[in-house]
């Protein structure tokens, strides 16, 4: 048996198993070997409809989308049009940052390997129409700047639109226009929506989650985030067999090798740590390159791993359950079996965790979407709390933290079948606790 027949053959019987395992709502996989793609779907597109996922459905991609959106500037570099090293006010002219001196200044290549050091996580409904990501762009002139361009690694939604508003003003066209023009449509992917409007007209696949740990997994009551956030993964849906389609294409093409370069160091965060290239993410296999990225979308996960040396990739987009072990199963095997290459396992609370300093870590810590508030009782363990800007009314719950290392803790509850890590980032001066690490920096509030 050749080795895309067995693989065909192993994820159409383990996808159905691990789905139902893990109480997962629904999934599909698709496998990139000896240049063919092999795929499988299992579970449903809503609970309340109870229609089956097929290897045609679509599911969001959410942050994947970042690939493609680095893509598309990576085209306007190979032409010519852009220098990544140039401030990217050079092409925007109207950008703004609350912060003048890093809207000014930082460049290209920071927005794609998010180091513009502004925040991240705003998103902003400027509307549907073709102006929503030049609308949004326009916002980021109250956005905070948490560090200097340049100076380290918080990973940037805002950034990437951005980097989308680049495409259209260089494009002289629409973001999702460029998307279906450049890469869509030449790709001949037959299973992509840009929209709403277009994804509902086909096998759109419904995000769910779970109102409590333990619950049941439930429809979302929005089915995507603000078109304004395209670039940065809030539309882009598809199967996963067309997502390797794109896939296949930057392996084919030389022209792309660049964007798999390490701009920056990542912290071990469990899915994120290695590096990061322009676009994609480098995660440190221990061995042959891999690249690859996650997206998360509303009750919609996304995860995509390439080993381009073996010319192997695996795709996994779901929407709802505890996926984290499915997605270890099933990438741990192929990417070994195919590739040669070991999938760290994901981490876990140590058994005996070491003592936490109370006056190192004790704080609020903002964000744009919430305050993390850490502290630490009379018995030394130590609890997380986060109280969402929109939602005052609701008392935060305690989320019980441990150490995993001296840089880090990690959540005892899981999430989707995942326990969280959180780094910790020092303030060389004082000791203490000065940000908190999601993949984005959170900083402390100093009163």
């Amino acid at each position: 048996m050749s080795r895309v027949d067995a693989t065909a053959e192993w994820i159409t019987e383990m996808l159905p198993q691990l789905v139902e395992q893990h109480d997962v709502v629904g999934a599909q996989v698709a496998v990139l070997v000896d240049d063919q793609v092999v795929d499988a779907a299992a579970g449903v597109l809503n609970v309340a409809t109870g229609v089956p996922v097929t290897t045609e459905a679509l599911f969001q991609i959410g942050s994947i989308t970042k690939v493609w959106t680095a893509t598309l500037v990576q085209e306007l570099v190979n032409e010519g049009l852009v220098d990544l090293d140039l401030p990217v006010r050079r092409y925007l002219t109207d950008f703004r940052l609350a912060d003048r001196l890093a809207g000014d200044t930082v460049t290209t290549r920071q927005l794609l390997c998010h180091t513009g050091g502004f925040e991240g996580d705003l998103f902003t409904d400027t509307g549907n129409n073709d102006d929503a990501v030049e609308k949004y762009v326009s916002t980021l002139a109250d956005a905070r700047q948490l560090f200097p361009p340049g100076e380290r690694f918080s990973y940037c939604n805002s950034g990437y639109v951005v980097l989308g508003r680049l495409v259209e003003v260089l494009r002289g066209r629409s973001f999702n226009s460029v998307l279906r023009d450049r890469l869509i449509t030449p790709l001949g992917l037959s299973h992509v929506a840009t929209s709403v409007s277009e994804a509902i007209v086909r096998l759109p696949a419904v995000g769910h989650l779970r109102s409590s740990p333990g619950g049941r997994n439930e429809p979302v009551k929005t089915w995507s985030l603000a078109a304004s956030n395209a670039p940065a993964g809030a539309l882009l849906t598809m199967s996963a067999r067309d997502l390797l389609g794109f896939v296949k294409m930057h392996l084919a093409r030389e022209d792309f090798d660049a964007m798999r370069r390490p701009q920056v160091a990542v912290p071990d965060l469990g899915l994120y740590n290695g590096h990061w290239g322009l676009g994609w993410a480098l995660p440190d296999y221990g061995g042959p390159l891999v690249i690859g990225h996650t997206g998360r979308t509303a009750g919609q996960r996304a995860f995509l791993r390439v080993a381009p040396e073996a010319g192997v990739a695996v795709a996994m987009l779901s929407n709802g359950g505890d996926v984290f072990p499915v997605f270890e199963e099933m990438f741990g095997h192929l990417l070994r079996e195919l590739a040669g290459v070991v999938q760290p396992a994901l981490p876990v609370p140590p058994a005996t965790p070491p003592r936490l300093d109370a006056d190192r870590i004790t704080g609020t810590y903002r964000s744009a979407l919430a305050d993390n508030m850490i502290d630490v009782d009379e018995t030394g363990r130590v609890w997380l709390r986060i109280a969402m800007h929109t939602d005052q009314s609701t008392p935060a719950d305690a989320l019980e933290v441990v150490a995993l290392n001296e840089n880090a803790v990690i959540r005892v509850v899981p999430e989707e079948g995942a326990h969280q890590v959180i780094g910790l980032v020092d303030d060389a001066a004082t000791g203490r606790v000065q940000f908190l690490h999601t993949s984005r920096l959170i900083p402390r509030l100093y009163q």
